[in-house]
């Protein structure tokens, strides 16, 4: 039998393959070590984890459940799994693994509110709070289960970022509010993360409210734009150095005629609702896997989303399409870190767009 140090040896060794972006090389030392460690959680969860990060969920899938009948408690492998699952559009079991991410040591924390989570109760006679998960874009996709809720006439409050109060306000049947020190609500019954909002209603991207679920306030024309481009993320997301593109990728986009940038700092925008206006008077956004590619896509704006094979969000699946904004267009990256091919992919395509006259 391997001792502990021989394990915790052989899993540096691959973890420092990974660093170096040698990600076959990565792979196959991880299977083997997997493949001798069968009963390790480390060793199952590690290979799992690993081939789920590189866009090989189906792969990924029976590491994570090894791992998850190994340590069925471990927040950690029930996320992974969970991505792994979702990725592939089984929602009746990802959901409620998803619901771990809570769990996590250095994951989102719930708030301390001083009312029940809802788990599904009845909610007539109710209100429930909508709180807001994870970032300006997972916020943008799951608005959507909010809107389901109001179709069926509940009573829906929601808090949301600053930046998307007025732009939401303007698209649901209920309260709004931005998230601050002083954040003022009616006095909710039950409360839920957006995020959980599809696992308790059960429902799926085919049966929730479809794109173009959002509606800009106005359209902002902007003289000769019309291509939107947004090149990078939040820098403080975990995966940004890979799913933003290097300068030269960047410029090569912005300097296709009739591109303009899309980000705040370049448009000076106020919020998510006068971004809403300027992407509503473009043919076409362009954009990585950030908050302006979730924007555009839930207008229902032809949308192209550029995407990362390292830490590639689950919702993007493995084709053209993804079941979350089916309007949008997906350019993978066909090789690890090949952006020059997504953007050579990008330019060809553009010659067969129908631009407005």
């Amino acid at each position: 039998m391997a001792s502990p140090d021989e394990l915790t040896a052989r899993l540096s060794a691959a973890y420092a393959e990974l660093a170096q972006s040698r990600f076959a090389a990565a792979v196959r030392m991880l299977q083997a070590i997997a493949a001798d460690h069968p009963d390790s959680h480390t060793a199952q969860h590690a290979c799992g984890g690993v081939l789920s990060n590189l866009s090989a969920a189906p792969a990924a899938e029976p590491y994570l459940r090894r791992a998850h009948a190994l340590d069925p408690t471990n927040a950690g492998t029930r996320v992974a799994l969970a991505f792994a699952l979702l990725a592939q559009e089984n929602y009746a079991e990802g959901w409620p693994l998803f619901e771990a991410r809570y769990e996590m040591a250095g994951g989102p924390e719930k708030p301390a509110l001083a009312f029940p989570e809802w788990r599904g109760e009845p909610l007539a006679g109710k209100r429930l709070l909508v709180w807001p998960d994870e970032g300006l874009g997972d916020q943008i996709q799951f608005f959507r289960f909010a809107q389901a809720l109001a179709a069926r006439d509940e009573d829906v409050a929601l808090c949301c970022s600053p930046e998307l109060e007025r732009l939401f306000a303007a698209n649901l049947r209920g309260y709004v509010a931005g998230l601050g020190e002083r954040t003022e609500f009616p006095q909710p019954d039950y409360w839920i993360p957006s995020g959980f909002l599809p696992g308790r209603l059960g429902l799926t991207p085919q049966t929730a409210p479809q794109p173009p679920y959002l509606a800009a306030p106005g359209v902002r024309s902007i003289a000769g734009a019309r291509i939107g481009v947004a090149t990078h993320g939040n820098p403080a997301q975990l995966n940004d150095a890979h799913r933003s593109l290097p300068p030269d990728q960047a410029a090569r986009l912005l300097a296709i005629p009739g591109a303009i940038g899309l980000h705040p700092e370049q448009t000076s925008v106020a919020d998510m609702a006068e971004t809403a206006e300027i992407v509503a008077g473009l043919d076409l956004v362009i954009s990585v896997d950030t908050s302006i590619s979730h924007l555009a896509a839930a207008m229902g704006r032809p949308t192209w989303i550029l995407l990362t094979r390292v830490g590639l969000d689950w919702r993007y699946g493995f084709g053209e399409r993804t079941p979350w904004y089916p309007q949008a267009r997906l350019f993978r990256q066909p090789r690890f870190n090949d952006w020059p091919a997504v953007i050579d992919a990008v330019v060809s395509a553009l010659a067969d767009f129908p631009f407005t006259a």
